[in-house]
């Protein structure tokens, strides 16, 4: 298969900012291929060779790409740095020169698919003193064949800068569109959320149909995509949306971890998809050695203890997300789990199973010790039991507490009210934080000349598949932090605005929508300058945060789908709306 017909949607893809075009467009390409090269293809979309929680990354610097465009197209590096310097993507200064050398070049060879993912993957693999020079060579053999628009996204997939917009929904929505019908839209996604591998329901869906798809089980080594809840603002709420009875467990301040367990071979994910086994060692050993079954899925939250076990906030145990020094950050800051789920014991899924058989299976498959525990968990059936348990929580340091549903099966991938947090905010009718994506920087001024000053801040648009502006975010930010923006930021610059972003409010920079940031604010309000929940409440009016003010935090165990949605910023004002009544 020629990579230009790859190459060819890209560039449809990225020439639309519809959702339902970008779908029609994948569709129709996906019913004409193979099983094999539709699956390298879709990881290819988001710029990838492998599903998400592959660990090895592509990840050449720009100054290395742009090395081997001026090696190709015959052009010096002082030109292409002029170019770097205006454009600020090396897939674009790589079209523009590769259409010049173009016309010269008589010795080039068609570009395959297959030779692609050689060289994508021979980049990826390169290690060593000299490895540097590999991937040149190895990408500069790409570009050789490369034409225009081939070069523009070869350059973008190694830098992991894809811009095309389309995000797993998108691709989700056109699976359905070229191997079933609309009602199978949730099989899919379901297969989705409990692989998180897109590729391989694309290929399974080509070669074996829905029913095939409808068949996939959880695995152990493909994390699955975890289950999310919902807000109430009262006790008596939670109950009655409950149906008067619910487990409530404590929510401890930790980073959230699902552990895949195989006989002695343990690995910890974070709900983004990162391998944490590096970064808590103890927790894996200490795992595998209280698990009695073979195999096993479980979640828990892993919280950062002082010497004498009691819990310390979340800061502390982000000293353990080191990549080097891990020894001693073993040592000097130690860590417990608190497991609260599974879903998988031995070969039986239990992702279908209520709670409470999944809770007794848990209990039934470990055993305890200091380092990995249970939450602390109660079933309540009064208002007055929640607000006693609810102040035990409290007082032993956690966040809040969980009220789940006795029946709940586990949705991956999923917010509803089957599963309801619960904080002291929500008391007093304040907002809980927001985790917000960066779509834009603002110049600062003072103090903040020749730096970003602010950010353009947005949540996520489930309906859409797009981002949509919540507020401007310039307090916070100390100023270490605003140093580091650029690092954080930079490499995720846009030539113009997103087409997955919808924005009214124009920043100096825009960037695709990859950092996300824990943001406070005093309230949630109308905003005709923001595009959250736009029309909804009011015409012409979206939702935007008053008085945000960056927490310190930058959720990177968090993808940009991840973030805030759109209908949680509306439940929350409407939340919002009855603490004032």
């Amino acid at each position: 298969m020629l990579y230009s017909e790859i190459a060819d949607v890209f560039d449809r893809l990225e020439s639309t900012s519809s959702r339902l075009e970008m779908t029609s467009i994948l569709s129709d390409f996906f019913k004409r291929m193979e099983p094999g090269p539709l699956k390298s293809t879709v990881y290819l979309c988001q710029g990838k060779l492998h599903p998400d929680h592959y660990a090895a990354e592509l990840g050449m610097a720009d100054k290395l790409v742009l090395r081997s465009i001026a090696f190709v197209s015959g052009v010096t590096e002082s030109k292409i740095d002029e170019l770097w310097k205006k454009e600020g993507d090396p897939g674009t200064i790589a079209e523009a020169l590769i259409k010049t050398r173009k016309q010269a070049a008589l010795f080039s060879e068609p570009l395959t698919l297959e030779k692609v993912l050689k060289n994508l993957t021979l980049i990826e693999n390169a290690e060593g003193r000299d490895s540097q020079d590999k991937k040149m060579k190895y990408l500069s053999n790409l570009l050789m064949d490369s034409g225009p628009a081939e070069a523009r996204y070869i350059c973008r997939i190694v830098t992991g800068r894809m811009r095309i917009g389309a995000g797993s929904m998108t691709i989700l929505d056109a699976l359905a569109g070229a191997f079933g019908t609309k009602e199978d839209r949730p099989d899919i996604e379901r297969a989705f959320n409990i692989t998180c591998d897109l590729g391989l329901v694309a290929e399974t869906l080509a070669v074996g149909g829905v029913d095939a798809v409808r068949k996939m089980k959880v695995t152990v080594g493909n994390p699955i995509k975890v289950m999310l809840a919902e807000r109430l603002p009262s006790m008596p709420l939670i109950l009655d949306r409950m149906g008067g009875r619910c487990a409530m467990e404590f929510k401890y301040d930790g980073i959230r971890v699902q552990a895949h367990i195989d006989n002695n071979n343990v690995k910890l994910y974070s709900r983004r998809l990162e391998d944490l086994t590096s970064n808590f060692p103890d927790i894996a050993a200490e795992l595998r050695k209280r698990c009695k079954a073979e195999k096993a899925i479980i979640e828990g939250e892993c919280v950062a203890v002082d010497r004498e076990g009691n819990m310390l906030p979340f800061q502390n145990v982000t000293h353990r997300r080191k990549k080097h020094g891990m020894d001693k950050a073993v040592e000097d800051h130690p860590v417990k789990m608190f497991m609260f789920d599974m879903l998988l014991v031995n070969d039986e899924d239990l992702t279908l199973c209520p709670l409470e058989q999944r809770r007794s299976k848990l209990i039934e498959t470990f055993d305890l010790s200091e380092k990995v525990q249970l939450t602390t968990m109660e079933i309540i059936s009064t208002p007055g039991d929640g607000e006693k348990f609810f102040s035990g929580a409290l007082g032993k340091k956690c966040e809040g507490i969980m009220a789940k549903s006795l029946s709940s099966e586990y949705k991956a991938g999923s917010r509803g009210f089957l599963w309801i947090k619960y904080k002291k905010d929500y008391e007093e009718a304040l907002t809980d934080s927001f985790d917000l994506v960066v779509v834009g920087a603002f110049y600062g001024r003072g103090k903040r000349a020749g730096k970003y000053g602010a950010l353009l801040m947005a949540v996520f648009d489930e309906e859409t598949g797009h981002y949509s502006t919540v507020c401007k975010l310039g307090t916070g930010f100390d100023d270490a932090f605003l140093a580091d923006l650029p690092e954080m930021l930079d490499r995720y610059i846009s030539e113009g605005r997103p087409h997955t972003v919808d924005a009214e409010m124009m920043p100096d920079v825009w960037f695709l929508p990859t950092v996300v940031l824990e943001v406070v604010a005093a309230e949630i309000s109308l905003s005709p300058i923001h595009t959250a929940a736009k029309n909804i409440v009011k015409e012409d009016a979206g939702l935007g945060l008053r008085f945000p003010r960056f927490t310190g935090r930058v959720r990177d165990d968090k993808g940009p789908e991840e973030c805030m949605t759109a209908n949680e910023v509306l439940s929350m004002y409407e939340m919002q709306a009855q603490g004032k009544e």
